[in-house]
């Protein structure tokens, strides 16, 4: 080990000095049952090397020491309650999951859903997806999910949007040739702005319409909004 080369830091994205965070970061008091998965479960399912604090030098990551070994890398950018990324998780044990999501309270849930599933192929970091980006090695990323996100309904907040080029941007240089990235979203107008937006990316768009993954599985989100009477879309995009 003692030979292996110093990280190439020239395969890290460059970070900007000072980078806006939109949305929220705390909710609700959380129960003492969530606090205690954040305190007692966090820590070892939380990477090293991602942070700004732990890395402020933005040196590349190896994606193996994830999970140990160098199985292909699933990204799931806000997970919200973590009811896909458990599920998927168990449904593909031989992928890695690592999932963002900076709403603690969130953290707290897919916890507790980890703890009472029993998967190990999970990786939690509870911050900005765009500090992951910052240090995977190009091509890292296999497959990444981009469900239900915060919409920014008004205009001059569109820029605020995962699907605009400051994200995609990161997003494709960490995805390898042909891995897939899927965007859910009950939002038509945010819909029409990935399409028009992650092409220009570097990603081919394979399928969009009202038809979900054969392996979908149905969020917290997804169900407000069909009580609520909208309609969700759903959209496969391929990195060129």
């Amino acid at each position: 080990m003692d030979d292996l080369p110093p990280p190439d830091k020239s395969l890290a994205a460059p970070r900007p000095e000072w980078r806006n965070f939109y949305g929220r970061r705390f909710g609700h008091t959380l129960r003492a049952a969530q606090k205690g998965y954040l305190s007692d479960d966090l820590g070892a399912l939380r990477p090293a090397g991602i942070s700004q604090a732990e890395n402020p030098g933005r040196v590349p990551i190896d994606p193996a020491s994830l999970f140990g070994d160098d199985r292909p890398i699933w990204l799931e950018i806000g997970f919200g309650g973590g009811e896909h990324m458990v599920a998927m998780a168990a449904r593909y044990p031989g992928a890695g999951f690592i999932g963002c999501e900076p709403y603690i309270n969130g953290v707290a849930m897919l916890l507790g859903k980890i703890r009472a599933a029993g998967v190990g192929n999970l990786s939690v970091y509870p911050g900005d997806a765009r500090d992951l980006l910052d240090v995977l090695p190009a091509g890292a990323l296999q497959k990444a999910f981009l469900n239900y996100p915060d919409p920014w309904p008004k205009r001059r907040h569109h820029r605020r949007r995962f699907v605009t080029a400051d994200h995609l941007g990161p997003l494709a240089r960490a995805m390898a040739p042909g891995a897939e990235f899927r965007v859910a979203t009950d939002i038509a107008d945010y819909m029409r702005q990935a399409l028009g937006e992650v092409p220009q990316a570097g990603f081919a768009l394979e399928a969009a319409g009202a038809e979900p993954w054969h392996d979908w599985v149905s969020t917290r989100y997804e169900q407000k909004a069909l009580r609520e009477g909208r309609v969700p879309q759903y959209a496969t995009f391929r990195r060129l």
